[in-house]
């Protein structure tokens, strides 16, 4: 596997570690992390610092300095401190995933949203939707920006758009901010996991059709 490039940040492990993520984006991250050793190093050291307590806690605004502190806290803690055993299962999927599933991409119910794409979306809590798309090499996506935040993890092949390049293990994070255009990479078909909290905005006439890719069903 190459290495991976494109991480979680430390705000979405610390609400992890803390257990306030919604269930589809807390099945993104712990997919993730099975495969990250460094986000999965960072998660194990917030819940050594007893991360769970932030879920009790009034909503603040973190600062700059109160974030360094907190790091600089993690990386001088012993090594012994931090948790790092994680199983790992063979195939496509990482074990949190094939947990989730209930077996690997092979036992996948995919249907077919078009243009060779399909899409299996995973039962969850109301909060936010999770999806597997499979996207055929050469294959690109319809051009589109977000209402809310989308959490895209790689686990087979790579993709491209306006943020770089991402391949197996890789997260993108998208909000309001970001109009992309992902295109999968020649060679090998593309797989990901999705995690939306709001639907798609698809930005031309013709891709507005592909409402599918916004259905829970």
């Amino acid at each position: 596997m190459e290495k991976i490039k494109h991480h979680l940040t430390d705000e979405i492990l610390m609400a992890y570690s803390a257990g306030t993520l919604p269930e589809a984006f807390n099945l993104v991250v712990a997919t993730h992390i099975s495969l990250c050793d460094e986000c999965r190093a960072a998660a194990d050291s917030y819940d050594a610092l007893g991360g769970a307590v932030l879920e009790d806690q009034e909503v603040v605004t973190i600062s700059d300095g109160a974030l360094k502190a907190t790091l600089k806290l993690i990386s001088e803690m012993p090594k012994d401190a931090i948790k790092t055993m994680h199983a790992r299962k063979p195939g496509i999927f990482p074990a949190p995933l094939q947990d989730y599933v209930g077996g690997d991409a092979d036992s996948v119910e995919w249907r077919s949203v078009g243009m060779g794409v399909k899409q299996a979306v995973l039962k969850t809590s109301k909060e936010a939707s999770v999806r597997l798309l499979y996207i055929p090499a050469g294959v690109a996506m319809p051009d589109h920006s977000h209402k809310g935040k989308e959490m895209t993890l790689v686990l087979q092949g790579a993709f491209s758009d306006e943020d770089g390049r991402f391949a197996r293990g890789d997260i993108e994070i998208a909000d309001q901010e970001l109009h992309h255009h992902p295109v999968a990479e020649e060679g090998e078909d593309c797989i990901c996991l999705t995690a939306t909290d709001a639907p798609l905005k698809f930005n031309s006439l013709i891709d507005r059709k592909s409402t599918r890719l916004n259905s829970s069903h």
